[in-house]
């Protein structure tokens, strides 16, 4: 028998993708402070997946799973996607976005 260990968070349809394909999904529903630090693992996980994106579909579809991770830790933390945003959005009329690519050097005084 062979065995294949993970030990990582994955999404809700794994488990029975891998019944359908024979094999045998050993799983455990975390508590929400384990649950958080996986959530933290699982984005640290994904960001560096982005990075790794070769083609313009990879790099969308990883930011996509960097988005799913985003709404879960909101979601534990009682915020929704459209209250994230409206923090994103008040924060970027306050203190601007990044589209202007400005690179800080230094100051001085």
């Amino acid at each position: 028998m062979e065995e294949k260990v993970f030990n990582k968070l994955v999404r809700n349809k794994i488990p029975e993708k891998i019944k359908n394909n024979g094999e045998v999904p050993y799983t455990r529903v975390l508590s929400n402070e384990a649950y958080r630090i996986e959530l933290e693992k699982k984005l640290l996980e994904e960001c560096n997946e982005v990075l790794k994106a070769v083609s313009l579909d990879e790099t969308v579809e990883e930011l996509a799973d960097v988005l799913e991770v985003l709404c879960a830790i909101g979601a534990l933390e009682g915020k929704d996607l459209d209250s994230i945003i409206s923090v994103m959005k008040s924060k970027r009329e306050k203190r601007g976005g990044f589209s202007q690519k400005i690179f800080l050097e230094k100051t001085t005084k």
